[in-house]
């Protein structure tokens, strides 16, 4: 008997606890879900495409890279909890801060940061020794400024000086810090950027003589990547770039080369369009229905299977079902983004759920693009299906603030309704 009213007592505390933790989470339940839905993806994702890179560097030990990205998922969670129960006018007052934070950091990553790919992309933390990538934190501090400057100045926004000039230019110093170790990280900020200034009633002018400016480097790049190729077909041999080069020429050469790959192809193992061209092959073994979970062989040949490219292994294994699946996962959480930016009555909250939304979309259909060889490589990751990061916690952080203005939006909601019922009932 006492053994049964023990287990009686532990059953409530649990169901007490969980209703308590259920009362306390708030915001759009349809986005919690899909969040839900992404990491039980990565996990299978994750431990699929690692499982023989983990056999390999640790003794047959495979679930290695799996207890990584669980312990990734449940701090990534508990992030997007804590963030959706700060008010969102919180990140309204501390978005200068943040911004003027970011800045010194991108410098510093830029001439002192670790170098990876070519590029310095990150700072190593001193105490955990843990490279955290300072453009993600960047996106995230822009997009709240700029949520604050365009819900201040929509008076103004018409206006070139006072108002366009003082929105645009965070945007333009950032990506500008971004782009000499992350051109596509950069140039999809940008974009991303550009879309929340048109929603936000920017004029229409200022904006097509923003990206006509901005298409000037990216036409010359265009146009380096044909020289380039020509040059390699007449003389058949490609220089490669030098060691004294300093490292953005090295960057500028990666940037050419990238392009020329996605233009005219390469069987080189060396560019990237090998890693396009495995991806290829991932897509085309798996077919409509794809080889089942874990059957992918492509996971061993295709670099940044875990990471960059997890899209080629969820299409391999799932087929095109599973990859449409994903597509419209995405697309289902941009529509719920929307619909909190309709319902927000205030300009900050509304701007704020809109502009990470665009960021975080915008990334994992580049990211889809690159698999299907839509778009040139980038690098960038799949938003809560690639192996945990830095790139993982700021998406968290994102969602967690997204949530926190649905949250918000429900609170005023509920209170507007209790107001009329009193009001009828008075």
């Amino acid at each position: 008997m006492e053994a049964a009213k023990d287990i009686r007592l532990g059953e409530l505390r649990n169901s007490f606890t969980t209703d308590r933790l259920l009362q306390k989470t708030r915001g759009d339940k349809v986005i919690w879900a899909l969040v839900v839905v992404l990491t039980l993806v990565s996990l299978l994702a994750v431990y699929s495409a690692t499982g023989s890179l983990a056999y390999k560097f640790y003794k047959g030990n495979t679930e290695v890279y799996l207890f990584k990205q669980v312990a990734f998922i449940l701090g990534g969670l508990l992030v997007i909890y804590f963030a959706h129960l700060v008010n969102y006018t919180f990140y309204s007052k501390a978005a200068r801060f943040v911004f003027l934070l970011a800045i010194p950091l991108l410098i510093y990553t830029l001439f002192f940061g670790v170098k990876m790919n070519e590029g310095s992309r990150w700072i190593r933390l001193p105490l955990i020794n843990m490279t955290v990538q300072t453009s993600d934190f960047a996106k995230l501090a822009l997009f709240m400024y700029l949520a604050r400057l365009l819900s201040k100045r929509q008076d103004l926004i018409k206006d070139f000086r006072q108002g366009y000039l003082m929105v645009i230019w965070p945007v333009v110093v950032t990506c500008l810090l971004i782009a000499p170790a992350n051109l596509s990280t950069a140039l999809l900020l940008g974009a991303s950027c550009l879309l929340l200034l048109f929603i936000g009633r920017a004029n229409t002018k200022h904006l097509l003589l923003t990206i006509g400016l901005a298409m000037i480097p990216i036409l010359m790049l265009i146009g380096a990547a044909v020289y380039q190729h020509q040059q390699g077909e007449t003389e058949d041999l490609v220089m490669p770039a030098k060691k004294e080069d300093g490292a953005l020429t090295r960057r500028v050469d990666t940037w050419i080369n990238r392009v020329e790959s996605f233009i005219y192809g390469s069987e080189d193992i060396n560019t990237d369009a090998y890693q396009v061209n495995q991806a290829k092959i991932a897509v085309s073994k798996g077919g409509i229905l794809g080889v089942g979970p874990g059957n992918s062989t492509t996971r061993d040949f295709l670099p940044q299977a875990y990471n960059d490219f997890i899209y080629a292994i969820i299409i391999e294994e799932y087929g095109l079902i599973g990859g449409a699946f994903m597509v419209f996962i995405y697309l289902v959480f941009l529509y719920r983004c929307i619909r909190i930016f309709k319902r927000c009555p205030f300009a900050f909250g509304a701007f704020l759920a809109l502009g990470l939304s665009f960021t975080l979309v915008i990334q994992a259909l580049a990211n889809m693009a690159v698999t299907v060889n839509l778009f040139p490589v980038t690098g960038v990751t799949l938003p809560l299906v690639s192996m945990g990061g830095s790139s993982f916690i700021f998406t968290c952080l994102a969602i967690g603030i997204i949530l926190s203005v649905a949250r918000n939006v429900e609170q005023l909601e509920g209170k507007n309704k209790e107001e009329q019922a009193n009001s009828v009932v008075a």
